[in-house]
C-alpha cells in the first residue's frame, strides 16, 4: 500500500528550532488523521526562499497557507476535518 498524497506541506530549512517544532506537531497530527504531507526546504527553491524566508515555518494544507511561524495541533486538525475549505 503507498503512503497517502501528501495534504500538508512543511516549509522551512535545516537548523530551524521552529521548525522542528512544527514538524512534530504535523507528524503527530498526520500520523494520527492518516494524512500525507511532505517538507521542502527553502534553500533548495529560491521561489520559497523569496516568499517565505522571514515567516517559517509555514505550513500548507491543500496548497493554501494556513499558518506561519507556529502550528497549533487544533488548527491543524480543523483545517483537514471534512467540510473545512481546505478539508
Amino acid at each position: 500500500m503507498s503512503p497517502p498524497e501528501a495534504r500538508v506541506r512543511l516549509v522551512g530549512k535545516p537548523g530551524c528550532h521552529l521548525c522542528d517544532v512544527a514538524r512534530d506537531v504535523v507528524v503527530r497530527v498526520c500520523g494520527e488523521l492518516g494524512v500525507g504531507w511532505d517538507e521542502v526546504s527553502i534553500l533548495d527553491d529560491p521561489g520559497l526562499a523569496d516568499r517565505y524566508w522571514e515567516l517559517i515555518p509555514v505550513v500548507l494544507v491543500d496548497g493554501a497557507e494556513l499558518s506561519h511561524w507556529h502550528v497549533a495541533d487544533g488548527e491543524l486538525r480543523a483545517a483537514l476535518r471534512p467540510g473545512h475549505p481546505s478539508g
